[in-house]
């Protein structure tokens, strides 16, 4: 499916640069009129990021997360800086279908597996942001992107699975706001790998053929940020470009 995404800072609709705040471009100050013309087109699940939140924990965006996702009839997932418990148990309760879980599922494995225990793991998602070395290693980044762990996408997926992992978002940093397309074979070969596992991709989506393309790879969902805000497609055509494939 085609999944629309917002990033939000202090109310606004915003796209970072690379993950870095200082390269900020503003979009919007309605992000609830952009869901509700998304969900219009055909859209079947939305994707918002608390980049506020994210920044800092006391900072998230409960009330305005809880107006968007009640302000359409669709599914919502959100992400951004969970780092503890309450975190999850705020998101869920303002109404999120899913919780992005990124670094802390790489940082702190035990409480984010007991998480996985205690609601389920249909409730998460693994937002898995991977560099990929000169050798082929997909070493997934942590911290904004500031940091790159040990762990190998591979790695984090294979141990998840222990606890019942169904959804995956995989971004690669390479590729995340820059409009040239996809890494199709990236996520055709983790596709495939994993079969069971529901594979959001993410990053790069400039035009209607990355997304024709993508079909092809095997992926469950496409997460679309920056084209839409600026015009490269719709969300209608990229569902119909989805469907037709």
């Amino acid at each position: 499916m085609i999944i629309p995404a917002l990033d939000l800072i202090d109310g606004q609709v915003v796209r970072l640069h690379q993950g870095d705040y200082a390269q900020k471009r503003q979009y919007s100050d309605d992000p609830l009129y952009r869901l509700q013309d998304y969900q219009a087109q055909g859209a079947q699940l939305l994707h918002l990021v608390d980049l506020t939140g994210a920044k800092d924990p006391n900072a998230r965006q409960i009330a305005l997360i809880s107006k968007l996702i009640n302000g359409v009839t669709i599914p919502v997932q959100i992400g951004g800086g969970i780092r503890q418990q309450a975190d999850v148990e705020a998101l869920l309760t303002a109404g999120a279908e899913r919780v992005v879980i990124g670094s802390t599922a790489i940082t702190s494995p035990e409480m984010v597996k007991n998480w996985f225990k205690t609601y389920g793991a249909d409730r998460f998602v693994l937002a898995l942001d991977v560099r990929i070395s000169p050798n082929g290693q997909k070493y997934v980044a942590i911290h904004g992107w500031q940091e790159q762990s040990c762990k190998t996408l591979e790695q984090i997926i294979e141990d998840y699975l222990a606890v019942g992992l169904k959804h995956v978002l995989c971004t690669d940093i390479a590729k995340d706001g820059t409009l040239t397309g996809s890494n199709v074979a990236l996520y055709h070969e983790i596709s495939h790998k994993y079969p069971q596992i529901a594979l959001q991709a993410s990053g790069g989506i400039g035009d209607i053929n990355d997304v024709k393309a993508l079909e092809k790879s095997g992926v469950s969902g496409i997460i679309v940020g920056r084209a839409l805000l600026e015009g490269k497609f719709t969300v209608r055509e990229a569902i119909t470009c989805w469907q037709n494939v």
